[in-house]
């Protein structure tokens, strides 16, 4: 890029495009490149709804860590400035940028090297706040003397980020829109995409040489009208066919009319292969209900997980998670390794699922707040199974860093884990459908399993986040004045 090696060139580059133009695939080719030349300062790669990358919480340390790797010079600085402040992790943006960040750099001997901090999917940071004070205190940069660095940002075309690059000096950034590139010069990229890929299907599945013949390829570039993730979902669906592409290639050709817009064809590429997951219409509610039970939760969990601690957190048979996911291949990136989590291939996904006026097919659309609730309700049956000295230490005063982490793993599996890490969040999530039972539910794990929590808690290194639940707690939910003294005397003290 001309951006990254020009001096004069400005601190910032904004690359924004609608959904599925390709943001995230530019990034990471650019991160990998940068790295190669050993020019990536640093990388951060926001994912909506997926715990530490979902917010500005920790961002700037993030940040700050792989500085002190990129530019060893830098690492006596960030030390001495956490040394100097314990509670610099727990504190907030503006802070970290500057203890962290902003000073090491103006303090550092002078570096020859142009460095770049790569920033994936701002518009994923879920509160807009951070966001625009994350683009206020990246612009300060462009002051820096001794070391360059340069920001490459990625987003969706937002008014909040709109609005906070508004509020920046003039000279600090500029900006390329995807989606204003002319769409020819798109329609080439994708078409060279479809003739490399079908043409290795081709030859893998020894078809005749017709296929694909020119005809296909302009169709399936039209529907595709500039989208490159419509190319990509179109392509896993084509080559996950059982008996081969051609009946999933012409599924795909018959769901939509040319005519219509990107979103309608990417809608309709959605609801192709979700129906054609289902195996025959006898099948099909019981089929869409685990549909919804597994998807459904992959959609809204706050931390993606394998599919073997998906089955144990929703308390169903581990093959009922895999028979779900093999079909849906196309949309669901299930790994080889067990052990990885499972994810959706692209947030499109989810946007589609749970908009009921997107997902035409009711059997297939996500209630956010209902599998919210859902999930709180497992939560709490996974915490209410929590026991006294649940690591069965050998006496009181044990360090936690004096027990091993697979006897913390073994007593408290990853699925429990994730219960008491964010019980709450899926109850505020879905607390307009809390029935008053869900109430009677928090009302007696905090007369019976708080400190079973707490302890939970302190061995997985989560309390800091604990007592933020329960001061959260205290505003949402009432609760007796014993309680409340109780829960702080214990808690936040």
């Amino acid at each position: 890029m001309d951006w990254c090696d020009d001096p004069d060139s400005k601190c910032i580059f904004w690359l924004n495009g609608m959904a599925g133009t390709g943001k995230s695939t530019i990034s990471r080719t650019i991160a990998r490149d940068l790295a190669e030349k050993k020019r990536l300062a640093a990388s951060f790669f926001f994912t909506r709804g997926k715990r530490d990358i979902s917010h500005a919480g920790m961002f700037f340390t993030t940040i700050a860590a792989q500085l002190a790797i990129s530019l060893p010079v830098l690492r006596s600085s960030i030390s001495d400035a956490i040394d100097n402040n314990a509670h610099i992790f727990q504190q907030g943006p503006r802070e970290q940028w500057n203890q962290l960040i902003l000073n090491p750099l103006k303090n550092a001997p002078t570096q020859s090297v142009q460095l770049v901090v790569v920033i994936d999917a701002l518009d994923e940071c879920d509160s807009m706040q951070d966001i625009q004070l994350i683009l206020l205190l990246l612009a300060e940069a462009k002051d820096l003397a001794t070391v360059r660095i340069k920001i490459f940002l990625t987003s969706r075309p937002e008014i909040p980020i709109f609005d906070g690059f508004r509020q920046l000096s003039g000279g600090v950034y500029q900006d390329f829109i995807l989606h204003n590139i002319p769409l020819d010069t798109v329609n080439a990229d994708i078409s060279t995409f479809f003739v490399q890929k079908l043409s290795s299907l081709k030859a893998k599945h020894g078809l005749g040489t017709p296929w694909p013949d020119e005809l296909i390829i302009e169709q399936l570039v039209e529907r595709a009208a500039g989208l490159f993730i419509y190319a990509a979902t179109t392509l896993r669906f084509i080559q996950d066919g059982i008996d081969g592409p051609e009946e999933p290639l012409s599924l795909v050709l018959s769901a939509t009319k040319p005519s219509l817009s990107a979103t309608e064809h990417l809608d309709g590429i959605y609801t192709t292969l979700l129906q054609h997951s289902v195996p025959g219409r006898r099948g099909y509610q019981e089929c869409a209900g685990r549909f919804r039970q597994v998807v459904g939760s992959i959609v809204v969990i706050f931390n993606a997980m394998p599919a073997s601690n998906l089955a144990q957190l929703l308390q169903i048979p581990p093959k009922m998670v895999s028979s779900t996911l093999d079909s849906l291949r196309s949309v669901v990136n299930v790994p080889e390794d067990e052990s990885q989590a499972v994810r959706l291939f692209h947030l499109s996904f989810r946007d589609f699922l749970l908009d009921s006026q997107r997902c035409s097919d009711s059997w297939f659309q996500i209630d956010e707040k209902e599998r919210h609730i859902i999930l709180f309700r497992k939560c709490m049956e996974h915490i209410s199974q929590l026991q006294e000295n649940v690591c069965n230490l050998w006496g009181p005063g044990v360090l936690i860093t004096e027990i091993p982490d697979d006897t913390i793993q073994k007593s408290i599996p990853p699925h429990a884990q994730y219960a008491c890490r964010y019980w709450f969040d899926h109850w505020r999530l879905g607390n307009p459908l809390a029935l008053e039972e869900d109430v009677k539910t928090i009302r007696q794990f905090l007369e019976k399993h708080l400190l079973h929590w707490l302890e939970a808690l302190s061995l997985i290194g989560e309390v800091p986040n604990g007592a933020h639940m329960i001061i959260a707690l205290e505003e949402i939910l009432p609760v007796s004045c014993n309680a409340h003294y109780f829960i702080r005397r214990i808690v936040l003290t």
